[in-house]
């Protein structure tokens, strides 16, 4: 039996919830596979761009993560306007996200009027302790709402790679089953293949860099370390 030819599958997803949840962090653990403290408030939105392979489908993600702060919701219209998919985010140790969650839920099925995968996404569970949303409560109302559920850590990784290969599969998932979700498969040209390819914000490219110039001291150091073991007197 012949293998069945690789589809490439372009979707755009959108970020949302209210400042300081960790959306940015979610996106940039994933995408950049690093995590900061010291990631910025985001001003407006954020573009990111990632590439996988998953299920015969070569996914081209293109996220908008937008700014949590409600001086800026009027804008988010803009950025989930023809959304196919939405991150939904809290934070497990602060109720009122969660219930800021929910409103963006509404609003997203009052304004995108294709079919739309959804994610709730209760971040920072490193901080189980501190939990004031429960696990049950949250995956109940992802339920009601048709939407997966997970919840997160981007500090520890936890949860956050599942999260994105379950909302991979299920754009590949809506893309067969409803015609009219503006979600569009062609045939994958084998000839363009590439290694997963990365776009960040200018200003998260330079957190990035930061970080790796923070890590270099101690490789430096063991280099040194090394070079002086078996040097004549």
């Amino acid at each position: 039996m012949a293998t069945p030819r690789m589809k490439a599958l372009e979707a755009k997803v959108v970020v949302l919830g209210r400042e300081g949840v960790g959306k940015t962090s979610i996106v940039v653990r994933y995408v950049g596979k690093i995590f900061s403290r010291n990631v910025s408030p985001t001003v407006g939105a954020s573009f990111f761009t990632f590439k996988m392979t998953v299920d015969n489908h070569r996914v081209k993600l293109m996220l908008w993560d937008t700014a949590g702060q409600e001086r800026f919701r009027s804008m988010a219209p803009m950025y989930y306007r023809k959304a196919n998919a939405a991150f939904l985010v809290y934070d497990i140790t602060q109720y009122s996200t969660f219930e800021n969650m929910k409103t963006w839920a509404e609003e997203l099925k009052k304004a995108v009027d294709t079919p739309i995968v959804m994610c709730v996404l209760g971040n920072k569970c490193d901080l189980k302790e501190q939990r004031k949303v429960a696990a049950d409560e949250a995956l109940m109302y992802a339920a009601s709402i048709g939407a997966l559920f997970f919840e997160t850590s981007a500090l520890t990784n936890e949860g956050v790679q599942e999260a994105f290969l379950r909302l991979s599969l299920a754009l590949i998932s809506l893309s067969k089953s409803a015609p009219n979700c503006g979600l569009v498969t062609k045939d994958y040209d084998s000839r363009r293949k590439s290694v997963d390819l990365v776009s960040f914000p200018p200003n998260l490219k330079l957190l990035r860099e930061q970080i790796k110039r923070e890590e270099m001291p101690e490789e430096d150091e063991e280099e040194e370390d090394d070079n002086t073991t078996g040097r004549c007197c």
